[in-house]
């Protein structure tokens, strides 16, 4: 349903191979950045226009027989392609769109040398990202140094270093450089690139003050493998270049230098904070690639058991509810057989009612599970509407050192809804809240239409994370019902009482805790009951006023009124058309270590 892959960086590089040059350092700089399988070796071998192609077909032949020696191992023919043309850079762009490279490697000079184009050629026309690399990369890279500043090939120059990392563990060490005449704060451009380095613990930081960047580049590289830097920066205007530095750099260097150019044209200031913005994408790619799961890869429950016992937690699941005795009992009895009587995975069950008129509290005593009316629990502080309230007092009301959360009206209930939460939480200890994502079927009538639920979140939550928290932007599904966490960060976060709850936590959990607290994982597909389209527009206003409060705190400012906090609801009856004003005010819960009645009874 969601293709998740772990190759976030760079997921495909060509090297092209002529007979006229060595290209073993570009293999060995693909290789490390991509592994073996995903670096496709193409030949090319030009012929000069008064000539027929055809009298190339010997050294084409010879080349194939390269091509194979190379790859070690023979492989179909398609991994021996070699191309004759009287134009290669035409015929090697054409390859890279046929086959949907990322990455284009060049040896600098020889590579431009034979595929007959200058490097401000190649620069201006070229067909994917580029990674220009000089003679000296081997087959092993222990270190490695990253002259970072931001700018538009910030982020490929990142990619790069991280996904060599991965495969090799390779220590990365970056290097800001910033003028005499410059502090860092009034360094614009690095203040994206400052803020993800900051969450990337893989990379070592340093910071120097220098007019001559080239000779404090060159002196600190002689004790790297391998130096990783941009090629100049140019706005769209200008003529692509590699720049003094990096050309000096490349030229002369005795150790192995990688030059990065995106594809991407550049159209405004390279120096302004602007250019330095889409840096975030690599920090939210890393986290995808490593925090997202599928409820499978913790199916055996005998281990995850295991692990449970060897931690020492406790586990508990709280099922908020309102009138929900059509799926409740069916609910409570799958996951009380397999995840209490088969396997003791779970340590206790509650049901935190919000004051059902139906029979569900009756189906869930009858069945021993504990019920908790949300309105009638911590009576002091106050009864409001809402599942964010009924969610914030089940941490008083259960004991687990993990709590889980599931909707009750889940009409396809699986213990995977349940397991699949706890799985993270037990294998990574760095994690301290899950949320899962599913395929959302919408019933329409007698008929399921298959992905056409979450719509909330497609039009008002994830264009405000992308806006305001772009690190949370790769939340499959934000506002899930299914979702738990450590009680230790939990009653360290305050609640919205309504239905802000989800997003406010998610903010909270980034803000208090980083973003590699937070996980997600693929729970397959859930079927429950949808809401008409004025319940969804009550829930999309109270998330916009969820998000604003939070920016509120951070910015230290009020942004909304009170009078801000009603909708005008239009109503039509009898052929005309009125307004109905609602308050739909989004409160908040503090935290509840602050609640003197939950530290006495848990701490």
């Amino acid at each position: 349903m969601y293709p998740i892959t772990k190759n976030i960086y760079i997921p495909k590089i060509l090297v092209p191979v002529l007979r006229t040059h060595d290209q073993t350092s570009a293999l060995n700089a693909a290789t490390a950045i991509a592994g073996d399988e995903n670096v496709l070796l193409t030949g090319f071998i030009y012929v000069p226009e008064n000539q027929s192609l055809s009298t190339a077909a010997l050294e084409a032949r010879k080349l194939r027989q390269t091509l194979k020696q190379l790859y070690k191992v023979k492989r179909s023919d398609r991994w021996a392609q070699v191309h004759v043309s009287h134009n290669l850079w035409k015929e090697l762009t054409d390859t890279v769109q046929r086959e949907g490279i990322d990455l284009l490697t060049l040896e600098y000079p020889g590579h431009f040398e034979g595929l007959g184009i200058s490097v401000a050629d190649a620069l201006a026309q070229a067909p994917c990202h580029i990674a220009l690399v000089n003679q000296h990369i081997g087959a092993e890279i222990k270190n490695i140094l990253l002259p970072i500043r931001g700018g538009p090939h910030a982020n490929l120059s990142l990619r790069i270093a991280l996904s060599i990392y991965n495969s090799s563990r390779a220590k990365i060490s970056s290097l800001h450089l910033f003028p005499s005449n410059t502090t860092k704060a009034q360094d614009a451009s690095f203040k994206g690139v400052d803020y993800v380095l900051k969450n990337l613990p893989e990379i070592e930081r340093a910071e120097i003050v220098t007019d001559e960047p080239l000779n404090v580049i060159a002196e600190n590289a002689k004790e790297y493998d391998l130096l990783i830097m941009g090629t100049s920066a140019r706005a769209e205007s200008e003529a692509p270049a590699l720049g003094q530095v990096a050309e000096t750099l490349i030229g002369n260097s005795q150790k192995g230098v990688l030059l990065v150019k995106t594809k991407l044209a550049y159209d405004v200031n390279p120096a302004s904070e602007e250019a330095s913005q889409n840096t975030i994408s690599v920090l939210v790619d890393k986290w995808f690639a490593e925090n997202t799961f599928h409820a499978d890869e913790f199916a055996d429950l005998k281990y995850l058991l295991s692990l449970k016992e060897k931690q020492g937690v406790t586990i508990s699941l709280a099922l908020p509810a309102l009138n929900e005795e059509e799926t409740v009992g069916k609910v409570i009895r799958t996951v009380k057989n397999a995840l209490m009587t088969r396997v003791p995975l779970l340590d206790e069950i509650v049901l935190i009612d919000s004051n059902s008129t139906d029979k569900t509290r009756k189906i869930a005593e009858k069945l021993g599970v504990p019920v908790h009316i949300h309105q009638k629990t911590l009576a002091k502080h106050g009864a409001r509407k809402g599942k964010g309230e009924a969610l914030w007092k089940s941490l008083y009301c259960t004991k687990g050192d993990i709590i889980i959360w599931i909707d009750t009206d889940i009409v396809n209930i699986h213990p995977r809804f349940i397991y699949g939460l706890i799985g993270p939480l037990l294998l990574q200890p760095k994690v301290d809240f899950v949320k899962g994502f599913y395929r959302r079927p919408l019933k329409v009538g007698d008929k399921m239409q298959a992905g056409s639920g979450g719509r909330v979140t497609e039009l008002t939550a994830r264009p405000l994370l992308n806006l305001f928290y772009p690190e949370l932007s790769g939340m499959i599904q934000p506002l899930s019902g299914e979702y738990g966490g450590r009680r230790s960060a939990l009653e360290r976060l305050p609640f919205f009482s309504g239905y802000g709850v989800e997003i406010g936590l998610l903010i909270d959990m980034l803000d208090q805790f980083g973003l590699q607290s937070i996980a997600q994982v693929d729970l397959q597909e859930r079927v429950h009951h949808n809401q008409p389209l004025e319940a969804l527009g009550k829930m999309s206003f109270a998330i916009i006023q969820a998000v604003i409060h939070k920016l509120e705190r951070k910015y230290g400012r009020n942004i909304l009124e009170n009078v801000n906090k009603t909708m005008k609801m239009i109503r039509y009856e009898q052929e005309r058309f009125f307004l109905d004003i609602e308050e739909i005010a989004e409160k908040e819960r503090p935290p509840m270590v602050e609640i003197p009645e939950y530290l006495s009874r848990n701490h």
